[in-house]
Protein backbone atom coordinates (compact mmCIF):
# COMPACT_ATOMS: atom_id res chain seq x y z
CA UNK A 1 0.00 0.00 0.00
CA UNK A 2 1.54 3.32 -1.11
CA UNK A 3 1.48 6.24 1.93
CA UNK A 4 -1.22 8.59 0.38
CA UNK A 5 -2.92 5.71 0.50
CA UNK A 6 -2.71 4.31 3.88
CA UNK A 7 -3.50 7.57 5.09
CA UNK A 8 -6.62 7.92 3.07
CA UNK A 9 -7.23 4.57 4.57
CA UNK A 10 -6.20 5.33 8.39
CA UNK A 11 -7.82 8.08 8.97
CA UNK A 12 -11.28 7.03 8.83
CA UNK A 13 -10.52 4.17 10.79
CA UNK A 14 -9.12 6.71 13.57
CA UNK A 15 -12.37 9.15 13.26
CA UNK A 16 -14.34 5.64 13.38
CA UNK A 17 -12.66 4.51 16.64
CA UNK A 18 -12.98 7.65 18.33
CA UNK A 19 -16.82 8.02 17.78
CA UNK A 20 -17.09 4.84 19.57
CA UNK A 21 -14.58 6.28 22.92
CA UNK A 22 -15.89 9.52 22.90
CA UNK A 23 -19.02 9.79 23.35
CA UNK A 24 -19.57 8.08 26.55
CA UNK A 25 -16.32 10.33 27.71
CA UNK A 26 -18.08 12.68 26.95
CA UNK A 27 -21.49 11.82 28.73
CA UNK A 28 -19.65 10.89 32.01
CA UNK A 29 -17.80 14.79 31.60
CA UNK A 30 -21.41 16.33 30.99
CA UNK A 31 -23.18 14.09 33.67
CA UNK A 32 -25.52 15.03 35.32
CA UNK A 33 -26.93 17.11 32.34
CA UNK A 34 -30.31 16.59 33.87
CA UNK A 35 -32.18 16.64 37.50
CA UNK A 36 -31.44 13.33 39.14
CA UNK A 37 -33.75 11.51 40.91
CA UNK A 38 -32.78 9.65 44.21
CA UNK A 39 -35.64 6.78 44.75
CA UNK A 40 -36.35 6.24 48.84
CA UNK A 41 -38.22 2.97 49.51
CA UNK A 42 -39.42 4.50 52.65
CA UNK A 43 -41.46 7.08 53.65
CA UNK A 44 -40.34 10.96 54.31
CA UNK A 45 -38.88 11.58 58.14
CA UNK A 46 -37.28 8.17 58.04
CA UNK A 47 -33.41 7.21 58.26
CA UNK A 48 -32.96 6.15 54.73
CA UNK A 49 -34.94 9.82 53.49
CA UNK A 50 -32.82 12.00 55.82
CA UNK A 51 -29.42 10.15 54.35
CA UNK A 52 -31.08 10.59 50.71
CA UNK A 53 -31.80 14.32 51.26
CA UNK A 54 -27.78 14.98 52.93
CA UNK A 55 -26.66 13.06 49.63
CA UNK A 56 -29.31 15.30 47.36
CA UNK A 57 -28.14 18.23 48.93
CA UNK A 58 -24.06 17.79 49.09
CA UNK A 59 -24.17 15.97 45.50
CA UNK A 60 -26.20 18.86 43.99
CA UNK A 61 -23.89 21.82 45.30
CA UNK A 62 -20.72 20.08 43.82
CA UNK A 63 -22.32 18.52 40.51
CA UNK A 64 -24.11 21.62 39.94
CA UNK A 65 -27.49 19.88 38.98
CA UNK A 66 -31.06 19.41 40.88
CA UNK A 67 -30.99 15.93 43.14
CA UNK A 68 -34.26 14.92 43.68
CA UNK A 69 -35.38 12.93 46.32
CA UNK A 70 -38.55 10.58 45.36
CA UNK A 71 -40.46 8.39 48.05
CA UNK A 72 -41.84 5.43 47.54
CA UNK A 73 -42.44 3.31 50.20
CA UNK A 74 -44.13 -0.26 50.66
CA UNK A 75 -42.99 -3.62 49.99
CA UNK A 76 -39.94 -3.53 52.35
CA UNK A 77 -38.43 -0.86 50.23
CA UNK A 78 -38.68 -2.84 47.07
CA UNK A 79 -40.84 -0.69 45.18
CA UNK A 80 -38.26 2.17 45.05
CA UNK A 81 -36.09 -0.19 43.80
CA UNK A 82 -37.67 -1.95 40.77
CA UNK A 83 -38.44 1.41 39.54
CA UNK A 84 -34.06 2.07 39.62
CA UNK A 85 -34.10 -1.26 37.80
CA UNK A 86 -36.12 -0.27 35.37
CA UNK A 87 -34.98 3.09 34.31
CA UNK A 88 -32.85 3.79 31.71
CA UNK A 89 -29.53 3.12 31.82
CA UNK A 90 -28.44 6.87 31.96
CA UNK A 91 -27.48 7.37 35.77
CA UNK A 92 -29.99 9.61 36.01
CA UNK A 93 -32.42 7.56 38.40
CA UNK A 94 -30.45 6.50 41.81
CA UNK A 95 -31.53 4.14 44.53
CA UNK A 96 -30.75 5.03 48.20
CA UNK A 97 -30.76 1.14 49.32
CA UNK A 98 -30.67 -0.50 52.49
CA UNK A 99 -30.08 -4.19 53.44
CA UNK A 100 -33.89 -4.29 53.93
CA UNK A 101 -34.38 -3.88 50.37
CA UNK A 102 -31.34 -5.87 48.87
CA UNK A 103 -30.62 -9.27 51.22
CA UNK A 104 -33.70 -9.65 53.29
CA UNK A 105 -37.02 -9.22 51.15
CA UNK A 106 -35.72 -10.49 48.04
CA UNK A 107 -36.28 -14.12 50.25
CA UNK A 108 -39.59 -12.68 50.77
CA UNK A 109 -41.29 -11.59 48.29
CA UNK A 110 -41.98 -12.73 44.69
CA UNK A 111 -40.07 -9.73 42.49
CA UNK A 112 -40.28 -8.83 39.30
CA UNK A 113 -36.71 -7.63 38.70
CA UNK A 114 -33.01 -8.75 40.46
CA UNK A 115 -31.90 -6.64 43.14
CA UNK A 116 -28.32 -8.11 42.79
CA UNK A 117 -28.45 -8.47 38.63
CA UNK A 118 -30.64 -5.16 37.59
CA UNK A 119 -28.76 -3.05 40.27
CA UNK A 120 -25.13 -1.20 39.87
CA UNK A 121 -23.82 -0.75 43.33
CA UNK A 122 -22.30 2.75 43.34
CA UNK A 123 -21.16 2.61 47.25
CA UNK A 124 -21.42 2.30 50.93
CA UNK A 125 -22.97 5.27 52.88
CA UNK A 126 -23.10 4.50 56.06
CA UNK A 127 -24.12 1.43 58.85
CA UNK A 128 -26.45 2.20 61.73
CA UNK A 129 -26.96 -0.09 64.80
CA UNK A 130 -30.35 -0.88 65.83
CA UNK A 131 -31.98 0.19 68.86
CA UNK A 132 -35.01 -1.07 70.87
CA UNK A 133 -37.47 1.88 71.67
CA UNK A 134 -40.43 2.16 73.52
CA UNK A 135 -42.89 5.23 74.45
CA UNK A 136 -41.31 7.39 76.63
CA UNK A 137 -44.77 7.00 78.73
CA UNK A 138 -44.42 3.11 78.83
CA UNK A 139 -43.15 1.75 82.37
CA UNK A 140 -40.21 0.42 80.72
CA UNK A 141 -36.94 1.71 82.07
CA UNK A 142 -34.79 -1.15 80.81
CA UNK A 143 -34.86 -4.51 78.79
CA UNK A 144 -35.56 -6.46 82.09
CA UNK A 145 -38.90 -4.60 82.88
CA UNK A 146 -39.55 -5.38 78.83
CA UNK A 147 -39.20 -8.97 79.22
CA UNK A 148 -41.11 -9.33 82.69
CA UNK A 149 -43.94 -8.16 80.74
CA UNK A 150 -43.78 -10.40 77.81
CA UNK A 151 -43.15 -13.65 80.41
CA UNK A 152 -46.16 -12.80 82.45
CA UNK A 153 -48.47 -11.96 78.86
CA UNK A 154 -47.27 -14.30 76.35
CA UNK A 155 -48.05 -13.46 72.79
CA UNK A 156 -49.07 -9.73 74.09
CA UNK A 157 -46.30 -7.67 73.34
CA UNK A 158 -46.15 -6.00 69.70
CA UNK A 159 -43.44 -4.74 68.52
CA UNK A 160 -43.10 -2.42 65.02
CA UNK A 161 -41.22 -2.34 62.09
CA UNK A 162 -40.96 -0.51 58.74
CA UNK A 163 -41.88 -3.27 56.72
CA UNK A 164 -41.95 -6.80 56.12
CA UNK A 165 -38.37 -8.18 55.97
CA UNK A 166 -36.97 -5.23 57.23
CA UNK A 167 -33.90 -5.28 59.75
CA UNK A 168 -36.44 -3.96 61.97
CA UNK A 169 -38.18 -7.30 61.00
CA UNK A 170 -35.40 -9.00 61.58
CA UNK A 171 -34.23 -7.74 64.81
CA UNK A 172 -37.49 -8.61 66.42
CA UNK A 173 -37.35 -12.02 65.54
CA UNK A 174 -33.74 -12.24 66.54
CA UNK A 175 -34.99 -10.45 70.29
CA UNK A 176 -37.93 -13.43 70.06
CA UNK A 177 -35.52 -16.32 69.40
CA UNK A 178 -32.83 -14.91 71.95
CA UNK A 179 -35.50 -14.67 75.00
CA UNK A 180 -37.41 -17.64 74.22
CA UNK A 181 -40.17 -14.75 74.41
CA UNK A 182 -42.78 -14.10 71.35
CA UNK A 183 -43.41 -10.46 70.63
CA UNK A 184 -46.11 -10.15 67.16
CA UNK A 185 -44.71 -8.35 64.90
CA UNK A 186 -46.70 -5.12 63.04
CA UNK A 187 -45.58 -4.00 59.89
CA UNK A 188 -45.50 -0.37 58.49
CA UNK A 189 -44.49 1.73 55.90
CA UNK A 190 -41.57 3.34 57.08
CA UNK A 191 -40.85 4.34 60.10
CA UNK A 192 -41.90 7.56 61.06
CA UNK A 193 -45.68 5.68 60.82
CA UNK A 194 -44.71 2.73 63.46
CA UNK A 195 -43.53 5.75 65.79
CA UNK A 196 -46.47 7.25 65.78
CA UNK A 197 -48.45 4.12 67.08
CA UNK A 198 -45.90 3.26 69.38
CA UNK A 199 -45.98 7.07 71.01
CA UNK A 200 -49.52 6.36 71.13
CA UNK A 201 -49.26 3.01 73.10
CA UNK A 202 -50.96 0.80 70.35
CA UNK A 203 -47.44 -1.16 69.85
CA UNK A 204 -45.07 -1.50 72.75
CA UNK A 205 -41.73 -1.49 70.95
CA UNK A 206 -39.84 -1.39 68.16
CA UNK A 207 -35.70 -2.14 67.16
CA UNK A 208 -35.39 0.66 64.60
CA UNK A 209 -32.00 1.95 63.39
CA UNK A 210 -30.66 5.01 64.49
CA UNK A 211 -30.72 7.56 62.32
CA UNK A 212 -34.90 6.64 62.01
CA UNK A 213 -35.08 7.02 66.05
CA UNK A 214 -32.58 9.34 67.00
CA UNK A 215 -34.51 12.52 66.72
CA UNK A 216 -37.43 11.39 69.01
CA UNK A 217 -35.07 10.12 71.53
CA UNK A 218 -33.78 13.23 72.09
CA UNK A 219 -36.67 14.98 71.83
CA UNK A 220 -38.03 12.78 74.88
CA UNK A 221 -40.68 10.60 72.67
CA UNK A 222 -39.10 7.60 72.64
CA UNK A 223 -37.14 5.83 74.96
CA UNK A 224 -33.71 3.53 74.48
CA UNK A 225 -33.57 0.53 76.43
CA UNK A 226 -30.79 -1.04 74.07
CA UNK A 227 -28.31 -0.83 71.29
CA UNK A 228 -28.47 -4.37 69.13
CA UNK A 229 -24.76 -3.76 68.18
CA UNK A 230 -21.63 -5.49 69.51
CA UNK A 231 -20.75 -1.79 71.18
CA UNK A 232 -22.56 1.13 72.06
CA UNK A 233 -23.35 4.23 69.82
CA UNK A 234 -21.43 7.38 70.78
CA UNK A 235 -25.12 9.03 70.00
CA UNK A 236 -26.57 6.99 73.35
CA UNK A 237 -23.22 6.73 75.42
CA UNK A 238 -25.44 5.56 78.44
CA UNK A 239 -27.66 3.21 76.72
CA UNK A 240 -26.47 -0.70 76.68
CA UNK A 241 -25.93 -3.29 74.33
CA UNK A 242 -28.40 -6.22 74.30
CA UNK A 243 -25.56 -8.20 75.29
CA UNK A 244 -24.71 -6.11 78.50
CA UNK A 245 -27.45 -6.66 79.49
CA UNK A 246 -27.71 -10.85 79.30
CA UNK A 247 -29.00 -11.31 76.02
CA UNK A 248 -26.96 -13.04 73.16
CA UNK A 249 -27.43 -13.25 69.35
CA UNK A 250 -29.69 -10.62 68.74
CA UNK A 251 -27.35 -8.55 67.12
CA UNK A 252 -28.60 -6.33 63.75
CA UNK A 253 -27.70 -3.64 62.17
CA UNK A 254 -28.89 -1.67 58.89
CA UNK A 255 -26.76 -0.77 56.08
CA UNK A 256 -27.50 2.06 53.62
CA UNK A 257 -26.11 1.77 50.23
CA UNK A 258 -26.35 3.97 46.79
CA UNK A 259 -27.02 1.77 43.68
CA UNK A 260 -28.10 2.63 40.24
CA UNK A 261 -29.57 1.06 37.16
CA UNK A 262 -27.83 -1.81 36.06
CA UNK A 263 -26.01 -0.74 32.27
CA UNK A 264 -25.25 2.91 33.50
CA UNK A 265 -22.21 3.59 31.55
CA UNK A 266 -18.69 2.82 34.13
CA UNK A 267 -17.73 6.45 33.32
CA UNK A 268 -20.82 7.30 34.79
CA UNK A 269 -20.48 4.61 37.87
CA UNK A 270 -17.14 5.89 38.49
CA UNK A 271 -18.35 9.40 38.17
CA UNK A 272 -21.11 8.68 41.01
CA UNK A 273 -18.52 6.64 42.98
CA UNK A 274 -15.90 9.56 43.05
CA UNK A 275 -18.94 11.97 44.32
CA UNK A 276 -19.78 9.55 47.23
CA UNK A 277 -16.36 9.13 48.15
CA UNK A 278 -16.02 13.11 48.18
CA UNK A 279 -19.25 13.76 50.14
CA UNK A 280 -18.50 11.03 53.07
CA UNK A 281 -15.45 12.57 53.68
CA UNK A 282 -16.81 15.86 53.92
CA UNK A 283 -17.10 17.17 57.46
CA UNK A 284 -19.96 18.81 57.25
CA UNK A 285 -22.20 15.34 56.15
CA UNK A 286 -20.14 13.44 58.55
CA UNK A 287 -21.27 15.40 61.26
CA UNK A 288 -24.26 14.83 60.01
CA UNK A 289 -24.54 10.96 59.76
CA UNK A 290 -22.20 10.80 63.11
CA UNK A 291 -25.81 12.87 64.72
CA UNK A 292 -27.84 10.03 63.89
CA UNK A 293 -25.55 7.26 65.46
CA UNK A 294 -24.04 6.24 62.37
CA UNK A 295 -20.63 4.98 60.85
CA UNK A 296 -18.91 6.08 57.86
CA UNK A 297 -16.87 3.65 55.91
CA UNK A 298 -15.42 4.42 52.31
CA UNK A 299 -15.96 1.59 49.70
CA UNK A 300 -14.49 1.17 46.36
CA UNK A 301 -17.41 -0.23 43.69
CA UNK A 302 -16.10 -3.62 43.88
CA UNK A 303 -15.98 -3.76 47.83
CA UNK A 304 -19.43 -2.47 48.00
CA UNK A 305 -20.87 -5.23 45.17
CA UNK A 306 -19.04 -7.77 47.29
CA UNK A 307 -20.81 -7.07 50.61
CA UNK A 308 -23.86 -6.45 49.04
CA UNK A 309 -23.53 -10.08 47.53
CA UNK A 310 -22.41 -11.73 50.69
CA UNK A 311 -25.16 -10.03 52.82
CA UNK A 312 -27.99 -11.53 50.46
CA UNK A 313 -26.90 -14.67 50.67
CA UNK A 314 -26.13 -14.52 54.85
CA UNK A 315 -29.84 -12.88 55.11
CA UNK A 316 -31.11 -15.47 52.94
CA UNK A 317 -29.84 -18.40 55.51
CA UNK A 318 -30.90 -16.18 58.27
CA UNK A 319 -34.54 -16.25 57.07
CA UNK A 320 -34.94 -19.59 56.11
CA UNK A 321 -33.34 -20.91 59.62
CA UNK A 322 -36.29 -17.86 61.93
CA UNK A 323 -38.60 -19.50 59.71
CA UNK A 324 -39.77 -16.07 58.50
CA UNK A 325 -42.54 -15.83 55.88
CA UNK A 326 -44.81 -13.12 53.96
CA UNK A 327 -47.35 -12.43 55.96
Amino acid sequence: MKPASFFRFALPCALALSSLVLPGTAAAQAYPAKPVRIMVGASPGGGTDILARVLAEKFGRDMKQSFIVENRPGASNTIAAEITARAEPDGLTLLLATNTGQAIAPHLLKLKFDPIKDLQPIGMVAVMPNVLVVSSASPYNNVKDLLAMMQAKPGDAKYGSSGLGSTQHIGGEAFNLATGTKAIHVPYKGSSQAHIDIIGGQVDMMFDTTSSAMAQIKGGKLRALAVSAPKRTPELPNVATLAEQGINGADVTTWYGLFVTRGTPPAVVARLSEQLLSTLQSPEVQTRIKSLGGEIELMSVEQFAKLNQGDFERYGKLVKAANIKAE
